[in-house]
């Protein structure tokens, strides 16, 4: 049987054994499929997303390493190890993989998304603005970003600037829009829909 039927059976084994519920055999399979074939950088996706679900971080994040080293040229990799880094509170590692990301595709909102949450955790909100910009651009009925800068606003002291978001948000999320005004104080019923 040559290497590539090996592989495409063992992703089909995984495959399985994830959807019988058994993550830890998936693991096994995975584990014995890299050591045949090192560079199998779809098992190293599925180990990382296996051992993360399983909340161990520390071994996802060192699937992402070898994953990343291996494709340094795909941005979701790149994007993910951002996402876990972050999780993790490795902010500068994360913001460093998500710059990474946005170098490779400058259309991945979630990098942008990502790239933000990591400057506002370190408190670079000057930063953090251009970032949440951009991702409000490529995704502009999406909430989140919008709330984050919207939260920005508030830190830099800009109220008519996160209320201009406020109502904003109440065309297309409303429940968004009133969790700000509580959160922030802004709002209430001085604040009239644009």
């Amino acid at each position: 049987m040559s290497l590539a039927t090996k592989t495409r059976l063992v992703h089909w084994q995984v495959r399985g054994l994830l959807l019988l519920g058994r993550p830890r055999r998936a693991l096994l399979r995975i584990a014995t499929a890299l050591r045949a074939n090192p560079g199998d950088t779809r098992a190293l996706a599925t180990q990382a997303h296996v051992l993360a679900e399983l909340g161990e971080k520390p071994a996802a994040l060192d699937a992402l390493a070898e994953l990343v080293a291996l494709e340094p040229g795909q941005a979701t990799g790149w994007f993910n190890y951002g996402f876990l880094s972050e999780e993790m509170g490795l902010l500068e590692q994360a913001e460093s993989a998500f710059q990474r990301a946005i170098a490779i595709d400058p259309q991945l909102d979630r990098a942008w998304y990502g790239l933000s949450l990591s400057l506002i955790r370190q408190r670079r909100f000057d930063e953090a603005i251009p970032a949440l910009k951009k991702n409000t651009e490529l995704q502009p009925m999406s909430p989140y970003g919008w709330y984050q800068l919207a939260r920005v606003h508030v830190q830099r002291q800009e109220p008519e600037e996160a209320t201009k978001i406020i109502r904003h948000l109440r065309r297309f999320e409303p429940k968004v829009a009133a969790q700000l005004e509580r959160e922030t104080g802004l709002g209430g019923r001085r604040l009239k829909s644009a």
